[in-house]
């Protein structure tokens, strides 16, 4: 690999390989430099269990990734990539074995909202139309850097002042104050409740309605899809496609810094990679500022913010291996890919406030997988490749023994649901907080979403108060990772409009760009 480029791209995970797959399309010279062994970040695939069962090592279904106009823009499905869908997207089992189903056949989600309360289908059918009037403008909205005026202006054509105003208010809801509003039984929220809890927010907490909404609607629209044959076929198609400049096992150790411009970046042996027009950082900001570049070269206001950066919650997650499907009491669960169990709308409520006190939750929330149901290829015919993962407090010690006793107690709570379930186990693999942060350095002590989903670090507030945009203070040098706008999942966007900056930065109006930039840091910092 040439160590005088255009762009260095610091990371492999899906953002990274993004911008550098759109700064290559530009014409420009990319290197990517990945610290661990393979390519693609939380975006990858091993036997970690049983010899020919394919487990996902972090993530595994992707909403984000099906709809986001980035990945669909890349034409990965000419390099090898394939979607393919479980019968069903997801049930959320309560505790009395009572479930209630998201599917894409909306029909069908409306019949099952419908038995919780009278009424209610049709007030889930309302909520999915709304949905659709406002699908394309929302999603550009959502993935474009802050302010994003023209998907904007389409909601408002969409919807009109009167009913934006309305959703805007629904988006910084709490899922219990919207379901109290919109709902008379406990299915409908449930699912939204369930669906916020892939972030760090409770189904108590302001903007959690935001992302429970919006990925329940994701489910009824483009389902969870997951890669034929493991989400590392995601990363293989996206590294396919740059052809063949992502260069593993480096890990750089600093960002080079002259006259306030990133002139590229130096590795842990001491070798400088020269970037002639931008450096493009997909780690969390945290660790881009404060390790990579380091007080010297940052405003001092910003060092204050970063002192108030808050992760999200920290992870535990078993894979398993297991000779035959799950055996659910609730037939709902027995189709379909995604599972929410371990309890009803207060439970959920309760799990997520003993997260909040530091105290780990007596009935755990656990989000599971079953892939084999979702895609074939993962396992052999007759068995299951399955996982689960669940939230913990930050900041506290996981040795192998807890680790371990929190796996069991995830067990005995699919056991207590599914009788039988573990007679079927050939073999599991266990990643507390520690383990999964050294398989993938940016999950900062287990924490998967590079930052609280919490509305007062979203937006212009993501990473730190500020602009909603992946400049950062330094010039040519841009945070590409999900630590900036819009935040955790893999869709790309934040990849995305680190390269439509650096792009932007050196193009003909470069200087101009460059004067504004410093202006408005300024501002802020």
């Amino acid at each position: 690999m040439a160590d005088d480029v255009d762009a260095v791209v610091i990371g492999s995970g899906p953002n990274g390989l993004v911008a550098a797959n759109l700064l290559a399309d530009a014409g420009w010279e990319v290197a990517v430099l990945e610290a661990a062994d393979e390519p693609g970040g939380a975006v990858r695939t091993a036997e970690l269990t049983a010899p020919g069962f394919r487990n996902d090592l972090f993530s595994a279904f992707y909403p984000l990734g099906a709809a986001s106009p980035v990945i669909a823009g890349l034409g990965l499905d000419r390099h090898g990539l394939r979607w393919r869908h479980a019968p069903e997207v997801l049930a959320h089992v309560l505790p009395d074995d009572r479930a209630v189903l998201l599917s894409r056949d909306v029909n069908r989600t409306v019949a099952s909202v419908e038995k919780f309360g009278a009424g209610d289908g049709d007030r889930w059918y309302a909520e999915f139309q709304r949905w659709q009037r406002v699908r394309d403008a929302l999603i550009e909205a959502l993935m474009r850097p802050f302010p994003p005026v023209r998907a904007s202006a389409g909601l408002m054509r969409a919807l009109g002042p009167a009913e934006a105003l309305r959703m805007a208010r629904m988006f910084v809801q709490p899922v219990r104050a919207f379901g109290n509003e919109r709902f008379t039984g406990e299915g409908g929220p449930l699912l939204m409740a369930g669906n916020a809890m892939h972030t760090d927010l409770g189904p108590d907490q302001a903007a959690s309605t935001a992302f429970g909404w919006l990925l329940s609607m994701l489910g009824q629209d483009v389902g969870y899809p997951v890669p034929e044959g493991g989400a590392g076929k995601l990363t293989e198609a996206m590294v396919k496609r740059l052809g063949g400049v992502v260069e593993c096992g480096r890990r750089v150790d600093g960002v080079v810094v002259a006259r306030g411009r990133a002139l590229g970046v130096r590795d842990a042996e001491g070798g400088f990679v020269r970037a002639r027009k931008a450096v493009l950082a997909d780690v969390p900001a945290p660790v881009l500022y404060l390790d990579l570049l380091g007080a010297d070269h940052l405003p001092a206001r910003l060092m204050d913010d970063l002192e108030h950066f808050e992760w999200d919650d920290a992870t535990v997650k078993v894979d398993w291996a297991l000779s035959g499907p799950i055996p659910w009491t609730a037939p709902e669960a027995r189709s379909a890919g995604t599972i929410h169990v371990g309890g009803d709308f207060n439970g959920l409520a309760m799990a997520s406030t003993e997260i909040a006190v530091g105290k780990l939750p007596r009935i755990p929330f656990v989000i599971m997988g079953q892939m084999t149901t979702a895609d074939p290829t993962r396992s052999p015919a007759g068995t299951e490749a399955a996982w689960a993962y669940t939230h913990v407090p930050r900041g506290e010690s996981w040795s192998a023994d807890r680790v371990r006793r929190r796996a069991d107690r995830v067990e005995q709570l699919i056991e207590q649901h599914a009788p039988g379930f573990r007679e079927l186990i050939i073999k599991r693999s266990l990643q507390g907080p520690g383990e999964l942060e050294a398989g993938n350095a940016s999950l900062v002590g287990g924490s998967i979403n590079a930052g609280t989903a919490a509305i007062h670090q979203q937006l212009v507030f993501r990473p730190v108060p500020g602009l909603g945009r992946s400049d950062t203070p330094v010039d040519r040098l841009f945070l590409a990772g999900a630590s900036a706008h819009p935040g955790g999942g893999v869709h790309g966007a934040a990849g995305a409009n680190a390269a439509r900056a650096a792009l932007a930065r050196n193009g003909l109006a470069g200087d101009g760009y460059r004067l504004l930039m410093r202006g408005l840091h300024e501002i802020f910092y």
